[in-house]
Formats: structure tokens, sequence, C-alpha cells
């Protein structure tokens, strides 16, 4: 039953409020006549970008231990999970409480070592197996009867790369050896310098992200996470980089007054005082 305006009132201006006061807050900056604009237009399509990016930032405040700035961030992403609830429940698809509820559902439905009578004596990997399982029972009872049928189409394109292998790795369509994928990255990189060299922008783009795929699956025969190696290449290039404007900046110049060879050399040596100090 919705609250008087007075209790409303009174719930939205109470700190102790906790999660029904962000409920009542997001009801009011959705309601039709009393709410704000900009909110009242939004749907899922026009927030998707923004929860994309409040997982981001959350992810981001955690490479930088951030404590302080999780918590911000936290509170942001849980934002988008309560407007996202508001425009079901206002669409009659889902409430907040059922979103809940069907996560617990699934909760304790996955972890019957936890939860129910299974024994809990199992590593992480059995653990891992046990999970997939009851995931493709779940797939199954859904009617998705391909293989990568649930794979997100809204991930990022490298982490879709992954699980798309992953998905495909578990019924048997991989290769059995690392030198293998090595040997088709060789493959892949020579059919791009050929599209390159004769090949229109479609042709070059597609080999383009043949051989990027290839390399996510060779992360994933490493045991590495390409999105992370990424990061820390580009914090890496960043670091060094800003290296070299600040010894330029220290003769009074910048970037653009120099050139490569100079630029390289000071990279290298931003590389090299890198090494030393570790």
């Amino acid at each position: 039953m919705p609250l008087s305006r007075a209790e409303s009132d009174a719930l939205v201006h109470d700190p102790e409020g906790g999660l029904p006061r962000l409920l009542e807050i997001m009801r009011r900056l959705r309601d039709p006549q009393t709410g704000c604009p900009w909110d009242i237009e939004q749907d899922f399509a026009s927030i998707a970008p923004y929860t994309i990016e409040e997982a981001y930032e959350v992810a981001d405040a955690i490479a930088r231990g951030d404590m302080p700035a999780l918590e911000g961030e936290l509170g942001d992403l849980l934002l988008q999970v309560v407007y996202h609830a508001q425009m079901g429940d206002e669409a009659g698809h889902f409430s907040f409480d059922s979103i809940a509820r069907a996560i617990c559902d699934k909760m304790v439905a996955r972890h019957p070592h936890v939860f129910g009578s299974e024994s809990r004596d199992k590593t992480a990997a059995q653990q891992v197996q046990d999970w997939e399982r009851v995931k493709a029972a779940e797939r199954a009872a859904r009617d998705q009867g391909g293989v990568l049928d649930d794979v997100a189409l809204g991930l990022p394109a490298l982490m879709r790369a992954v699980k798309l292998q992953k998905r495909a790795a578990r019924v048997g369509f991989d290769w059995p050896e690392t030198a293998q994928v090595v040997d088709k990255i060789i493959e892949e990189a020579r059919e791009l310098v050929e599209a390159r060299d004769s090949l229109g922008k479609a042709e070059i783009e597609e080999e383009f992200g043949d051989l990027l795929f290839v390399m996510a699956n060779l992360a994933r025969h490493l045991g590495i996470d390409p999105e992370a190696a990424l990061r820390g290449t580009n914090d890496k290039f960043t670091r060094r980089f800003r290296a070299v404007e600040a010894e330029l900046a220290a003769q009074g110049r910048r970037p653009e007054d120099s050139d490569l060879a100079e630029m390289d050399a000071l990279w290298n040596d931003a590389k090299a005082h890198e090494k030393a100090q570790t």
C-alpha cells in the first residue's frame, strides 16, 4: 500500500531509513505528477548505459583500493538496480521484492552444500563444476538448448569472447594445447596483413576481430583475464608516457615540441627506471 505524503516525506528524510528509504525516493522521482522530469522520461534502454558505467566505477574503486570511493560507487550501482526495479514495477513486469526473491532462490538452489544436504567436502573446482551443472539444467528448463544461447550480448566484447570460448570448450570445441592457439594467432596475423595490403576496411576490421578473438582465447588457455591484462598495460602506458612528459617539462618543453626518436628514448629510460625499482 502506498504511503501517505506525510509518511513518505518522513521516510525520505530519515537517515536511518535504509533500503525502504531508497525505494521510496525512487518511487517519488518517477511519480508522473510530482517527480523529476528527467527521471520520468527514462526507460530500460536509456538507463542501461549508466548501469554499465556504474559497474565499471565500482571496479575502478576496487582497483585503486579506495574504500570510501567504493562505498559511494556501490551506492550508485544499487541505485541502478532500484531504478530498473521501479520501472519494472510500473510496467507490471517485476518488483524489487520479486528480484530479491529470485536471486535468493537461485543462490539457495546453486549452493546445496551450504543450504542443503550435500557435503561441503569439495574443492573450489568441484563446486564450480556443480554450479555449471545446475546452470545448464536451468538453461534447459528455459528451452535454451544452444550452448551459447544465454551469453549476454551487452558484455564488453573481450569479456564476451572469453565467455563464448569457455562455453564452447565445455562441449569439446577447443584446442587441447596452447601451442595450437599460438599457431592460430600467427595465421590470423598473416591474414590481417594480407587484408591490409589488398582488401577494404570492412575486411580489415573482420580480420582484426578474428585476431583479437584468438588472443582472448590464448588468455583463457594461460589462465589470464584479458580485461585485467589490458587494464594493466593501459596503466603502464599512462605511467611511462607521463614520465616522458615530466622529463620534457623539466626542459621547458611539451611532447609536441619533441619528436618520436627523442620520446622513444625517454620512454626507454622510464622503462629501465621502473625495472630497476622492482
